[in-house]
Formats: structure tokens, C-alpha cells, sequence
């Protein structure tokens, strides 16, 4: 089954960097950081342990909507938490139902403590189209007949 690959498979495809910013960060930089790197929410840690998230919505709904200063608002003041989180072994079916559930679009992927990844709605819903259209060619292909014992 399609949603049965682990989120492991997806971060050894995705190979992007991690971004991440200290809870003291100002929500400037942290917005132009986001921006510079085009992405929609950023990892927040004390040193290596994972602290939160803070994406767009929370800049939007939390600082931009409540007339606060984003030059002067920290990171922290702002942040999703507690963060919810996956290990490499979810497979994309679960992570898609927390995120449904959650009405999130970024999940932290960690082995252990360590942050190992990052994986979006995005991303799980690129590799269910990618997988079913590899399933499709294959069942085409054994329908016509192109297919090896």
C-alpha cells in the first residue's frame, strides 16, 4: 500500500537543509529567514533540543493580527508548542492523519532526540501522487501483459 512507506523513505529523497533559530530570535529575522529560504515554518531549539515551531500562521494569527512588532516580538513568545513530532518509522498514513487532526502542516522528524528531518503536507501528498502513478504504470503494464515472471 502507498501510505504504508515510512517517512524515512521521504527524507532520503528530500535531502533539503534544516533551518532552525534560537527562542530569542526576533520574529524579523525569523520571518526573513523564512522567506529567504522560501519556506513556511522554521524549527526552533535551545542548542540541539527541539523547543518548537514557528511557522506563518503562527506570525500571521499571533503578531501580525494583534498589532505587535515583529522587530521587537521573540521567537518564543509566539511559538507552537508542545511540538508534535514523528520518528523516521511513521509511515506517510499517519502522519497525513496527524496533520488532518492537528490542522498542521509541518512535522519535526526525530530519531531519539535529534531532529533528523522535516516533513510537510506537501511532501506526503508529492509521494502518494508519485507512488500512485508508479502503481498505475505497473498495472499497466501487467495488463498488457509487459511483465516478467
Amino acid at each position: 500500500m502507498i501510505a504504508t512507506a515510512t517517512i524515512d523513505s521521504i527524507l532520503k529523497q528530500k535531502n533539503s537543509p534544516l533551518w532552525s533559530v534560537s527562542p530569542d530570535t526576533t520574529v524579523f529575522e525569523t520571518i526573513q529567514l523564512m522567506a529567504d529560504k522560501n519556506i513556511g515554518a522554521v524549527l526552533v531549539k535551545a542548542g540541539e533540543k527541539l523547543v518548537g515551531i514557528m511557522s506563518e500562521r503562527d506570525y500571521t494569527r499571533k503578531v501580525a493580527i494583534k498589532g505587535k512588532s515583529s522587530k521587537e516580538t521573540r521567537v518564543k513568545e509566539i511559538i507552537s508548542t508542545p511540538v508534535l513530532t514523528v520518528t523516521p518509522n511513521h509511515t506517510v498514513e499517519e502522519c497525513m492523519r496527524l496533520m488532518t487532526e492537528n490542522r498542521i502542516r509541518h512535522l519535526p522528524v526525530l530519531d531519539g532526540e535529534k531532529v533528523v528531518g522535516v516533513v510537510s503536507i506537501g511532501d506526503l501528498v508529492n509521494w502518494v501522487i508519485s507512488a500512485q502513478s508508479v502503481a498505475i504504470k505497473q498495472m499497466e503494464n501487467y495488463i498488457a501483459g509487459n511483465y516478467y515472471c
